[in-house]
């Protein structure tokens, strides 16, 4: 409760620019464009990038490409007066070209933890020129996050949970330290099975094996097409099946006791307004709900 209490206070920073006069922005990386939403400031976006697909509305808006492959060309064709993105948009060599555009562009701070939701939240409101709303929606965020950390204090033994992102070519690719994955695993009150590797890195077979997961993680992309392409099945059963048939899988725990939870993309892995009930319901079905 301390830590909430102190990213509540650092939720809005001091030195932020403000374009409280902004009425087309251009929002790259889904939990931004989340947040602005929440934010009630959804009338004045006029585009997104293609991970922006909650809430459903907001894939009525221009897509201007995936946030970590954009062409300066596309950004600009849709007008912008102001754009927001998530740290980590890309190529660099994009993103120097559009800072050089003289449009303001704002680089939210990504940080995969309790404060960084709320140092988002600060950081998008203050850009928008409404740090008040930034403060109500911090504060209902705080409290979804105390509700997930007092669920997480009454773990005992926390169980290993494996986050697969795909499983393209027979390869697990699973997420390591340093990732979305490994700080929403924590927030539930489990542990990362993946230690000593950084990112999100394809995995031996030995690997999974060794890391012996209690539970595995999987993400719905909100694509039937996607899920299909990026698990090797026609569905998010046949997703949960084709990791079950693997070997390496099938000799964990989890592989064993058939444990596999899916869940959505966007809320599980964005660290934006949804994290404290992404936290909660990770907790639940890790757990069992209470």
């Amino acid at each position: 409760m301390k830590a909430l209490a102190l990213a509540l206070l650092l939720a809005a920073p001091a030195h932020a620019e403000s374009f409280p006069e902004a009425k087309r922005i251009l929002s790259i990386g889904g939990s931004v464009t989340e947040t602005i939403y929440a934010l009630g400031e959804q009338s004045r976006l006029i585009g997104r990038d293609t991970t922006s697909n909650w809430p459903p509305e907001a894939t009525a808006l221009t897509d201007v490409g995936y946030m970590r492959a954009l062409s300066p060309e596309g950004v600009l064709s849709v007008s912008p007066d102001l754009i927001l993105a998530e740290q980590g948009a890309g190529p660099p060599e994009a993103v120097s070209v559009l800072q050089s555009a003289n449009i303001p562009y704002v680089s939210v701070a990504e940080q995969f933890d309790a404060a960084g939701v709320l140092i988002k939240v600060g950081e998008v409101a203050e850009a928008l020129g409404v740090p008040e709303k930034g403060k109500a929606l911090s504060e209902k965020l705080a409290a979804d996050l105390a509700d997930a950390e007092a669920r997480a204090k009454t773990v005992g033994e926390p169980k290993k949970v494996l986050f697969i992102l795909s499983l393209q070519g027979g390869r697990v690719m699973a997420g390591g330290e340093g990732t979305s994955a490994n700080g929403i695993i924590k927030l539930a009150g489990a542990e990362n099975a993946l230690t000593g590797i950084q990112g999100y890195k394809p995995v031996t077979d030995e690997a999974v094996i060794k890391a012996a997961p209690d539970v595995i993680l999987m993400m719905q992309r909100g694509n039937a097409e996607a899920d299909a392409t990026a698990n090797g099945g026609n569905s998010l059963d046949a997703a949960k099946q084709s990791a079950l048939a693997m070997p390496a899988i099938a000799q964990t725990p989890a592989g064993q006791s058939g444990n596999i939870v899916i869940m959505d993309g966007l809320k599980l892995l964005g660290f934006g307004p949804r994290t404290g009930e992404a936290a909660v319901e990770l907790h639940d079905l890790v757990y069992g709900a209470k």
